[in-house]
């Protein structure tokens, strides 16, 4: 039963590095540059590529629990600004929550 658990663990980081990698890569600022809601959205990607780069550390660590929160975590960031709209997830309902 363990084997399973850690099985199964292992392919759900798998699938949300490779998403949020995705997502990473796809999603823009809608803001103009210069503007304070274009400094709030470049913050939200920044925290959202932090704690990727977090999760890839653990995910090499073998520390696959806290790989799997910390991608997560950097995802909600992405949803979270693709949904106030001051992120562009190019209405790609598949990586990101639309508003």
């Amino acid at each position: 039963m363990a084997e399973t658990i850690e099985l199964q663990l292992c392919e759900k980081v798998k699938k949300y590095h490779s998403l949020t990698e995705e997502a990473l890569k796809k999603v823009s600022i809608k803001a103009e540059r210069g503007s304070r809601e274009f400094a709030i959205a470049a913050d939200f990607l920044a925290m959202a590529q932090n704690y990727f780069n977090d999760a890839r550390h653990f995910e090499e660590k073998e520390k696959l629990l806290l790989a799997l929160a910390a991608f997560s975590y950097a995802h909600a960031w992405l949803d979270a600004g693709v949904r106030s709209k001051i992120l562009d997830g190019k209405n790609d309902n598949r990586l990101f929550t639309l508003p």
